[in-house]
C-alpha cells in the first residue's frame, strides 16, 4: 500500500502546530506573572500585507534584509507573531530599563526592561517548541517591526515578533543572504 502526503495536509498540520506553539508561548513565565502577551497565526492575505509592508521598510530605509526576511515569510505557509503590551511591572529598586524608577521611565516614554524580557523568552519557548515539532522557524524582529507600522496587533502592543514556520525538504531560513 503506498499514499501520497499532500501539500493540503502538511499545511493544516502546520497550522494545527502553531497553536500548540502559540500555547508554548503563552505558558513561559513571565514576571510578576503578568501576561502582557498578544499572539496571532497568520496566513493567506494577511501574511502578505505584512510582507509588503517589510519590502517597503527596506526600501525607505534603505535595509535590504528586510527584503531578504520578506522572501523568507513568503516561503513559509504560516507566521506566528508575538507582542507585548508595554506596562511597567513596578518593581522596586529595579533600575534595568536605565531609569531610577517605573515613573521615570514611563515619563521618558521607555520601556520597562521586563516588557522585552518576557516576550523575548516566550518567543524562545515557542520556537523550541516549534524545534521540538522539527518545523524550520525564525525568530524576526523584521516581521514585528511591520506588524507594529500596520497596528495588526492593536494600538496597546508596542514591542513584536515574528515567527514563520515552514515545513519543507530544505529550510528557507538556512541559506539566508
Amino acid at each position: 500500500m503506498s499514499f501520497i502526503v499532500c501539500p493540503e495536509q502538511e499545511t493544516g498540520a502546520l497550522e494545527r502546530a502553531a497553536e500548540l506553539i502559540c500555547m508554548a508561548a503563552r505558558t513561559a513565565p513571565k514576571g510578576k506573572g503578568k501576561d502582557l502577551l498578544a499572539t496571532a497565526i497568520v496566513n493567506g492575505e494577511e501574511k502578505r500585507l505584512i510582507t509588503d509592508r517589510m519590502r517597503l521598510i527596506a526600501q525607505r530605509e534603505q535595509m535590504p534584509f528586510f527584503e531578504r526576511d520578506a522572501g523568507n515569510v513568503d516561503a513559509s505557509p504560516v507566521l506566528l507573531l508575538f507582542g507585548s503590551r508595554k506596562e511597567p511591572l513596578l518593581l522596586p529598586c529595579c533600575g534595568f530599563c536605565g531609569f531610577a524608577d517605573c515613573e521615570a521611565m514611563e515619563a521618558a516614554g521607555g520601556t520597562c526592561s521586563f516588557n522585552t524580557i518576557d516576550l523575548g523568552i516566550a518567543v524562545s519557548s515557542a520556537a523550541a517548541r516549534a524545534s521540538d515539532l522539527r518545523l524550520d522557524n525564525r525568530i524576526m524582529f523584521t516581521a514585528g517591526k511591520a506588524v507594529l507600522e500596520l497596528g495588526l496587533l492593536g494600538p496597546e502592543v508596542q514591542i513584536a515578533l515574528g515567527l514563520p514556520l515552514s515545513v519543507t525538504g530544505k529550510s528557507p531560513f538556512f541559506d539566508r543572504k
